[in-house]
């Protein structure tokens, strides 16, 4: 039975209350959803406030499912700390790669705000995958597959809809942000891996 750890759960909660803020004052996402840093509306601060906001219910449930879903574990294995300081370096770093990617691909046009945890969650689902790749998921709560696999069709699927030549680019996705947390995983699971530490 999945258990829900205490950082997963107040990131969770944090999720949802600022989810209701924003639907009781709508103006609170230009504030904290991030701009393009060429943007007169961009401030620093957004870099960490967009995690939290999300554009609809669909957005914000999947993103939540999926956290408490892999979450758990990571928290579990590393600690409280590790965790959270994991999870806010995928979501940051996601969002700076997010922005330094669409400089190329809009070909120096500004684009809109961006907002979700997205980036965060899927850095969470590529440490998961890859720690714990032998690991049974239960998919959609009827196929078992191994947990290594699930990750790889979401970073492949993040790839293709990215950079590739199928790039959703009027979905309102942002496609990059999830590119981004991989990568970042990567990047942090290699450095503690080389030092020993996991």
């Amino acid at each position: 039975m999945l258990r829900l750890t205490p950082v997963v759960k107040n990131l969770i909660l944090i999720n949802v209350i600022v989810f209701i803020g924003q639907q009781v004052i709508p103006d609170l996402t230009g504030y904290i959803g991030l701009f393009d840093f060429r943007s007169p509306y961009f401030k620093p601060y957004q870099l960490f406030t967009y995690m939290f906001a999300h554009g609809g219910f669909g957005h914000i449930f999947w993103n939540m499912l999926f956290l408490f879903f892999a979450g758990p574990a990571l928290e579990e294995f590393w600690g409280q700390k590790k965790f959270l300081f994991f999870y806010m370096a995928a979501g940051l770093g996601a969002g700076i790669f997010y922005m330094i990617m669409e400089l190329f691909v809009t070909h120096g046009q500004q684009v809109s705000i961006m907002f979700g945890a997205s980036g965060a969650v899927y850095g969470v689902l590529t440490a998961f995958g890859i720690i714990f790749a032998e690991m049974n998921v239960r998919l959609f709560f009827v196929f078992n597959v191994k947990a290594k696999y699930v990750v790889l069709f979401l970073g492949t699927m993040a790839i293709i809809n990215s950079v590739g030549p199928f790039r959703a680019t009027e979905d309102g996705v942002a496609h990059l942000a999830h590119l981004g947390g991989i990568v970042v995983a990567l990047i942090l699971l290699i450095y503690w891996r080389s030092q020993g530490r996991y």
